[in-house]
Order: C-alpha cells, then sequence, then structure tokens
C-alpha cells in the first residue's frame, strides 16, 4: 500500500479497484483509473513532475503538489448547489382512483368510482400556496396518483393557479403530469401542451409484457392505448412546430421478473414507437409491492444483468444510425463526465427528503417525499412532516423528520458510504432503508440498493475503458447535453 511519502504527496481522495486497476475519486467528483503500474508509482510516490500521470492527477485534484484549492472549491460548490437552493420538486397526490391494476404497484389504489378519493380544489389552492413558500427559485409541480387524469379537473385548476400566483413570485414554474395515458382525451391537449407542462408516461415493453405487469381494469390492451396517445401527442408536438428534441412525452420502463430476459425486445419496443429516450429502473421493494416480490422480484445481481444487456441494445442501436437515451445512464454519466450534477433527489447527498422535495396527499398531509407518502398508506405515517391547512412552511421544512433524513442520507458520515470510491456519484433513500431494514440508516454497503448502484457505476466504468475508437465515450457526452425547454416569463399577461 502506500509509503508515507507517498502519502504525504496525496490530496485528500477515496480510493478502490476495478478489474485489478486503481481507481481514485474525491469530494470535486473527479476520477481517474490507473493501471498496475501507475498504482505502484503512486503507492511508491513517484508520480512527481515529469510522469505521465502527474499533469492529469494534479489537474484533477489528486495530489497536493499544484493543487488548486480554488478550483476545487468552486467546483465543489457548483456540483452541491442544488442542496443549498431550497425546496423544488412539490409532488402533488390528486387523486388515488385509478383504472390499472399494476403488479408492482407500491402505492394506494383505489377504484375509478371510488369516492372521497380525489384531492379537492381548496386542498389543490392550499397546497400550491405553501409550495410558493420555499425559497427556491425553481417551482416543479409533479401531478402524481392513483391516475391523476382521474381528476383532471384539479390538474387544471392547479396549473392554472399556480401561473396566476407566479405573476407575483415570479419564480422559475414548471409542471409535469405523470400519467397512464389510458384516461387521456383530445381536448386536454388544451392545456398539457405548452413550454412549461412535461407529461410522463410507463412503458414497460413490447405489449404482451406491458400488459402483463400493468392490466387494465375493465379489459382492453393498456400498452394500445400507452402507444396510441404516445403517437398522438408527437403529432399534435408536431403539429404546433414544437422541437421533438424538448417537446415529446417521457417514459419509464419498470423491470419486473418477466422483463430480465427481454432487454432486446424493450429497446427494439421504444425504438419502433420514436421514443427519445429509455429510463430502466428497478423495482422498489416496499409498501403493497413487498407482498408481490416473491412472483416478480429478482436480486440485484439479475437486475444488472438485464441492465447491462439493454444498455448495449441502446448502444448499438445509436451506432446503427437511431437515437435513443438511456436515462439512468445519463445521470450518472453527468456526474462522471462534466462538472454538473443533475440533483437527482436520492442521488445526491444528502438526499432530498423535505430539502428537495415534499409530496401532498389528497387530504392535505405533507410528506418527505412521495414514498414517505406511500409508506403512510401502508399504516406507516412516519414521514409525515405537516398539514397544508394548519402548518406554516418553516413547521414543514424544519421538522424533525426532515433533519433526520438529512442525517440519515450523508454519505460523508455513512458507515459503508463514506469512504467508498463511488461516493461522489450516488446516493441512499432512508425510507426504503426504514421499510425494509427498519432502520433509516439501512445497511447501505450491503443492500440491494447499493449492489445496483455500484454495479450500474463499474459497468459504466468499463465500457468508458474499453472504448478504444473513443463512439461509446462521444454517445455517452451526448447523453449529458441538458436543452431544458425555455418557460415563459412569469409576469406575461
Amino acid at each position: 500500500m502506500f509509503t508515507p511519502a507517498a502519502i504525504e504527496k496525496l490530496a485528500p481522495l477515496s480510493f478502490g479497484t476495478l478489474d485489478g486497476d486503481l481507481l481514485l475519486s474525491n469530494d470535486a467528483g473527479h476520477w481517474a483509473r490507473l493501471s498496475s503500474a501507475d498504482t505502484a508509482d503512486l503507492f511508491a510516490g513517484t508520480i512527481t513532475p515529469g510522469h505521465p500521470r502527474f499533469a492529469a492527477l494534479a489537474a484533477r485534484g489528486f495530489l497536493r503538489e499544484g493543487l488548486d484549492t480554488d478550483a476545487l472549491a468552486a467546483r465543489i460548490r457548483h456540483r452541491t448547489a442544488p442542496l443549498f437552493q431550497g425546496t423544488n420538486l412539490h409532488i402533488l397526490v390528486v387523486t388515488l382512483r385509478c383504472d390499472h391494476a399494476c403488479r408492482y404497484c407500491h402505492a394506494s389504489r383505489l377504484p375509478l368510482d371510488a369516492a372521497g378519493a380525489d384531492m379537492s380544489i381548496d386542498t389543490a389552492r392550499q397546497s400550491v400556496d405553501l409550495a410558493f413558500q420555499t425559497r427556491s427559485p425553481n417551482v416543479n409541480i409533479e401531478f402524481q396518483g392513483g391516475e391523476p387524469l382521474a381528476n383532471a379537473e384539479v390538474v387544471r385548476f392547479v396549473i392554472e393557479y399556480a401561473r396566476e400566483c407566479n405573476r407575483f413570485h415570479k419564480k422559475e414554474l414548471r409542471f409535469s403530469l405523470v400519467t397512464n395515458l389510458t384516461r387521456m382525451q383530445e381536448a386536454y391537449f388544451e392545456w398539457l401542451v405548452a413550454p412549461d407542462v412535461a407529461v410522463c408516461t410507463s412503458l414497460d415493453g413490447p405489449a404482451d409484457l406491458h400488459d402483463a405487469n400493468r392490466r387494465l381494469l375493465g379489459g382492453g390492451s393498456a400498452f394500445a392505448a400507452v402507444s396510441g396517445w404516445l403517437r398522438r401527442f408527437r403529432e399534435v408536438y408536431a403539429e404546433r412546430a414544437l422541437d421533438p428534441g424538448l417537446f415529446h412525452v417521457e417514459a419509464l420502463m419498470t423491470t419486473t421478473r418477466a422483463s430480465l430476459r427481454r432487454a432486446q425486445e424493450i429497446v427494439d419496443t421504444y425504438l419502433a414507437l420514436g421514443l427519445p429516450a429509455l429510463h430502466l429502473r428497478p423495482l422498489n421493494r416496499y409498501g403493497f409491492a413487498a407482498a408481490a416480490w416473491a412472483r416478480i422480484g429478482y436480486t440485484g445481481e439479475e437486475y444488472l444483468r438485464f441492465y447491462f444487456e439493454a444498455l448495449n441494445a441502446v448502444i448499438v442501436a445509436n451506432a446503427a444510425g437511431g437515437d435513443l437515451r438511456e436515462q439512468t445512464a445519463a445521470v450518472y454519466l453527468t456526474k462522471l463526465l462534466t462538472p454538473d450534477d443533475p440533483g437527482h433527489m436520492d442521488l445526491r447527498s444528502p438526499c432530498g427528503a423535505g430539502i428537495g422535495q415534499l409530496a401532498y396527499d389528497i387530504d392535505g398531509k405533507v410528506y418527505t417525499c412521495d414514498e414517505g407518502r406511500m409508506l403512510a398508506r401502508t399504516g406507516d405515517a412516519t414521514f409525515n412532516v405537516g398539514h397544508v391547512e394548519t402548518n406554516r412552511w418553516s413547521d414543514v421544512v424544519s421538522h424533525p423528520t426532515v433533519r433526520a433524513m438529512a442525517a440519515a442520507s450523508l454519505l460523508e458520515t455513512l458507515p459503508g458510504c463514506r469512504d467508498c470510491v463511488y461516493r461522489p456519484f450516488c446516493g441512499v433513500c432512508p425510507v426504503q432503508s426504514w421499510a425494509t431494514d427498519g432502520d433509516l440508516f439501512g445497511h447501505a454497503g450491503r443492500s440491494t440498493r447499493c449492489v445496483i448502484q455500484r454495479g450500474q457505476l463499474e459497468g459504466l466504468l468499463r465500457l468508458l475503458h474499453d472504448d478504444a475508437a473513443g463512439t461509446t465515450e462521444r454517445l455517452f457526452k451526448r447523453w449529458t447535453v441538458n436543452r431544458p425547454r425555455v418557460p415563459p416569463p412569469a409576469c406575461a399577461t
């Protein structure tokens, strides 16, 4: 290992091994991979000016000699900026009613004719009023359910009311509708096709797989409905001459055991529908999904095999002239290849619970995050931090549970995380730890979540390392480019 003389030449860093090489990282998000020969030189303290690796390692802040602390501080400040901007994501659960019976649903779901399952106009108004008290310059309102379009009246009200409020608050306002699209109507295009409104749906793959995972109550094919509306959205965006790179429906793919052998078919389905992005994600093993785990679950290693089979299919498709991005990889690659951090709520330290996001249930109860809200529907209200009618903003964001969530997700202090070479690029979810381990702090180094995140990062680094021609890295760098939609002026009349 390191000699005393070598240690004196190193700046603060974490290290690990990958396929016989030494991997380095630091708090600024820089990383380096060293061959066995370069590792021996690092251990011996002989990487000094004139050594082939000196300039690169010094520039990335791994060596004391020539260390530019101002540049490192600026990079750390830039990457951690989302942590200090205030709560910007506000998840409004506008209904518990849904027309699907998904195999993996971890939220509560009620039939379409259920009474008392919708957020009222008054509660929606109070939720928006509370959300605008954030000190964040950005307010992102996300509609969840149930199926939000089962309560389309409140969705539209919130969009119009929030825009009116923003004439005074002058924040950067965004909306995101998370919908299965089966309740979509032509009339909704009037208020859904706008620069500040994004639409996100679920698409698990080809028709038989999607319909098996996401059963449409009352019969019929959920795949036929979602694919039809995906095409229709694309037509409407094109009719209005909107940039297809910015205006499209995002789609999430949730992996069940039935998905594991069908990676190529899933990628082919996304390509056939002309979708620009595929967001692969594993199951969450808590809430109502926990009871179904024996039928639909898998190990972290099984998911990783599926994930990289799908990712490789995406890479091959792009090499053949296709244009498809895998979103999970894009988040990691932004952290690995750029100075930026996307600020993904559960891939940051600390996580976004309370300090980056809040969830507002149909009855006005406020939770640290949507995961905490869903857990409450199983009878565990641990993550309830207030109510829109009775609590002030300061009560909510300074709630002891919000503080506990921050402490439990601060990777720099967590055993198994604080010294990990992948710490600058991942994150933990205390709600998941609470649900699976009965402890907010969980077993970070041994959890399935850790197995998956570590495996994804290792796999991406392997793809970059084995890319002699540079084609994969060029593709990956394209995935890190973020072109946000230009919002309408907050004070528009």
